[in-house]
């Protein structure tokens, strides 16, 4: 598929979930070859392009909609039952990273198929406009984040669903508290505080004077970052969008835990 194509169908890299499945081998009789192309939307379905008909769109959507929950290629090898008992194997095993599925069509043939997901970027909610804002909006959609700032007397933008949402409050002294009690009141997956540890121990307790639970409290990464001995706001942002990287990381290795 061509960037052209893909935007044909109203689709953007880095903005939308596609797929495009490639078939990279075929064995027996089978009416698409090695080669061939599809473009999928996000509930499996081909947008453009063939992959050899009814015999293998199960077990593409299948694979598609796992690609999308966990954010990982998956390459599925859509064989008959005889084929499938002289591997040893059955429908729905995975095998050294081949899922196989039933080819139940009478043609009988075999075909492997990769697919690779294309999901958004990550939204990075910025709070504030201290050095440390500044350059971390610089720096992280180098390393695929969809950054944007975010002001605590606004209202933060609507979440799209199945996009992950990370806030980072880096304030720094302007509209600390306000900037917490916003971050706290959205769903994001993760929520960091720039500063020293005593200061966020005060922000804690005036939080839960206003009546914010302490569980909530505990959620925040303050200070935020990884330990790297930062000290310049360059520094901090590197430390900051490192920890970040772990976080997602580690919430797509729950996703492929949980199937």
């Amino acid at each position: 598929m061509t960037p052209q194509q893909i935007m044909e169908h109203g689709l953007q890299e880095g903005e939308d979930y596609f797929a495009i499945a490639t078939i990279v081998r075929t064995a027996g009789t089978t009416a698409a070859k090695p080669g061939a192309k599809a473009l999928l939307r996000a509930d499996g379905t081909i947008l453009d392009g063939w992959l050899g008909g009814g015999c293998v769109k199960g077990a593409i959507k299948e694979a598609t909609l796992r690609a999308y929950a966990t954010g990982q290629p998956q390459f599925i090898s859509v064989a008959p039952e005889e084929g499938l008992a002289e591997k040893g194997v059955k429908a729905g095993d995975d095998v050294d990273g081949v899922r196989f599925a039933r080819n139940g069509c009478p043609s009988k043939g075999t075909i492997d198929i990769f697919i690779e997901p294309h999901l958004p970027e990550p939204e990075l909610l910025v709070f504030g406009q201290s050095p440390v804002a500044i350059k971390l909006m610089e720096l992280a959609p180098q390393f695929g984040w969809a950054a944007a700032e975010a002001a605590p007397d606004l209202p933060l933008p609507a979440r799209l669903p199945g996009r992950g949402r990370y806030l980072v409050i880096a304030t720094q002294g302007q509209g600390d508290l306000a900037a917490l009690k916003a971050g706290l009141a959205d769903t994001a997956e993760y929520v960091a505080f720039v500063g020293s540890t005593k200061k966020f121990a005060v922000l804690s307790d005036k939080l839960l004077g206003a009546g914010v639970d302490a569980a909530q409290i505990a959620t925040v990464h303050a200070p935020a970052g990884l330990n790297i001995g930062a000290v310049t706001p360059a520094e901090i942002a590197l430390s900051i969008l490192a920890e970040l990287t772990q976080v997602k990381r580690q919430i797509l290795a729950q996703a492929i835990e949980n199937g």
